[in-house]
């Protein structure tokens, strides 16, 4: 190099560090200037302006607080009477995702444990919880083998593998439900198959436009998937003839998992990714009406996310469903006008019980919602980190599930918690033999948590 271009470049050198320099001058003067106008002021001798009146709102916030409408202060939360189920058979309980309060001990102990095949990894999940009827549990592990145990004792009665044949490798997705004597699993393979539930054996196997992410909702002698790419797909019972099929507008992004449709005799409402929800009609698919959750104002990536995971609910001519990106509504379920909308964003199926609907916010908040005006009565905040000094180890909570006048939700943490419907307070901890990032299932008074690891507890 020669000593002019040396030269030449400590030149460049010096003029880059001076404009670096007077770039973070005129920032930290910037700063000041937006920032602290009573300095300024203090600067020129001048006596700063009042300021104006009117409370202070952050428009940047993630997400709008939740808290307790003081008009509903004095108003008690009463439930139903706890009523026995002999069976959970469908993803929510019911094709139409309302139970009510379930038969449960007061003080529910750890009863059994076993094991239903591969827990979550690196590269797979578990996203279906199990099914319970005719005394047995099914369940669809991580590595898509659907697993039949004893319902009292926890022993296994069969497994099958449910990959296509010569299917080497794994996907991610489905889950499980049951019908007339059938297990039915819908997979990460894009496939449905009909199960002998005595014997494990395939009645019928069926490919589909695309992989599942969720189970399936059996109702009126079809079975209906949402597949990964928002279609809705309804299959004959008896041999797995496509019936019909809804597409919603594909999502290039989304959480991880899926929701299963809500079935009544009149309707199916199918929850997609998009924020999409439709009211289709079970016996040809068209559409009856169309509701968005997508939020109004985004404010980042995370909130720009509209998927809608949990459940939707139907009940006495209302649909209840609750968004990601931080809208819950109820809307009416013939016509699809909206009744009320309040600002919640969550991932967990509201449990409707009474006049009431129970719902973990992303906040990791329990709330209870009136179910007429959406206006909240209590909000109960959970743990969030399992180093709250630090915020490190985030805790997430997954229900809730209302069973022996309690609310369940099972955490990431490996805790049972069960709170009071009334205000929310935390009655009962349980330990679990690790995380849980599903909701706890119930049928015959007892309580069952499918732990991330593949470990099912029961509690009764």
């Amino acid at each position: 190099m020669t000593t002019q271009q040396a030269n030449s470049r400590k030149t460049a050198g010096t003029k880059s560090r001076n404009i670096r320099r007077t770039a973070l001058l005129s920032a930290s003067l910037l700063a000041v200037f937006l920032g602290g106008c009573d300095t300024i002021d203090s600067w020129m001798g001048k006596t700063p302006d009042p300021p104006l009146p009117g409370k202070r709102v952050a428009v940047l916030q993630r997400e709008r607080k939740v808290e307790p409408d003081a008009q509903l202060a004095a108003v008690a939360v009463t439930v139903p009477p706890a009523v026995a189920n002999a069976a959970w058979a469908q993803p929510g309980g019911t094709p139409d995702h309302v139970v009510g309060n379930l038969a449960l001990s007061a003080n529910p102990s750890d009863a059994w444990r076993a094991d239903i095949g591969s827990g979550s990894s690196s590269s797979r999940a578990l996203l279906g919880t199990p099914v319970i009827a005719d005394g047995r549990i099914f369940a669809m592990d991580a590595d898509s083998h659907v697993s039949a145990l004893n319902e009292r004792s926890g022993q296994s009665l069969w497994r099958v593998d449910t990959r296509p044949e010569n299917e080497r490798g794994g996907a991610t997705g489905g889950g499980v439900a049951y019908a007339d004597g059938r297990v039915y699993a819908a997979t990460g393979f894009a496939e449905v198959l009909s199960l002998d539930a005595g014997s494990g054996k395939v009645l019928w196997r069926k490919r589909i436009a695309g992989p599942v992410r969720g189970a399936p909702t059996v109702a009126g002698g079809r079975v209906m998937v949402i597949t990964l790419d928002n279609q809705t797909i309804a299959l004959s019972t008896d041999d797995g003839s496509v019936q019909w099929s809804h597409q919603g507008i594909l999502e290039t992004a989304g959480l991880l998992g899926a929701a299963s449709p809500a079935v009544t005799g009149t309707l199916v409402v199918a929850p997609y990714s998009s924020g999409e929800l439709f009211g289709l009609r079970p016996e040809n698919g068209r559409v009856a009406w169309q509701e968005s959750l997508a939020a109004i104002r985004r404010t980042g990536q995370l909130s720009n996310l509209a998927d809608i995971r949990g459940l939707p609910v139907v009940d006495r001519g209302t649909v209840y469903a609750i968004g990601h990106s931080g809208r819950m509504v109820a809307v009416d379920e013939r016509i699809g006008a909206r009744i009320w909308e309040t600002e919640i964003g969550g991932v967990n199926t509201p449990w409707l019980a009474g006049d009431y609907l129970f719902t973990v916010t992303n906040d990791q908040e329990v709330v209870a919602v009136a179910r007429q005006n959406g206006k909240i009565r209590w909000v109960s905040p959970l743990a969030r980190f399992k180093d709250p000094e630090d915020k490190t180890g985030p805790i997430v909570w997954s229900g809730p599930v209302m069973a022996g006048n309690r609310l369940w939700v099972a955490g990431s943490n490996g805790q049972l918690l069960g709170l009071s419907p009334s205000d929310g307070k935390v009655e009962v901890t349980r330990s679990l033999p690790t995380g849980s990032y599903l909701s706890p299932v119930v049928a015959n008074n007892t309580l069952y948590v499918l732990c991330d690891n593949g470990t099912l507890v029961a509690f009764r």
